[in-house]
């Protein structure tokens, strides 16, 4: 069975910075598009960033020039580095990779539990 999860959530006070970590694991050819999205209370998932296999990437407007977001291809693993957080950041944030199975040899959309990012003073 292939899975995500994801660690590095936590509480911070604005201005603060924090790392969030997804690891795959199970029985994984390949890993094509790597991404993070986020879930307000009230609000719809909503794409932070996403990151290619050959390392291109793309940020939601509101994130940009604070997150980024990079991949270790040999450890199967998806980061996301946030600066300079604000109260408006808080959400439950969810890794999300489309992974080619061994067993099958197809591509699968496979989603994290997800973790709680609160930045609050």
């Amino acid at each position: 069975q292939v899975q995500l999860v994801e660690s590095g959530g936590g509480l911070v006070q604005p201005g603060g910075s924090l790392t969030l970590s997804c690891a795959a694991s199970g029985r994984i050819l390949s890993i094509n598009t790597m991404a993070w999205y986020r879930q307000a209370p009230g609000k719809e998932r909503e794409l932070v960033a996403a990151v290619t296999v050959s390392g291109s990437t793309n940020y939601a407007d509101s994130v940009k020039g604070r997150f980024t977001i990079s991949r270790d291809n040999v450890k199967n693993t998806v980061y996301l580095q946030m600066n300079g957080l604000k109260p408006e950041d808080t959400a439950v944030y969810y890794c999300n990779a489309d992974i080619q199975r061994a067993a099958t040899w197809r591509y699968l959309e496979v989603w994290g539990q997800g973790t709680l990012v609160t930045v609050s003073s």
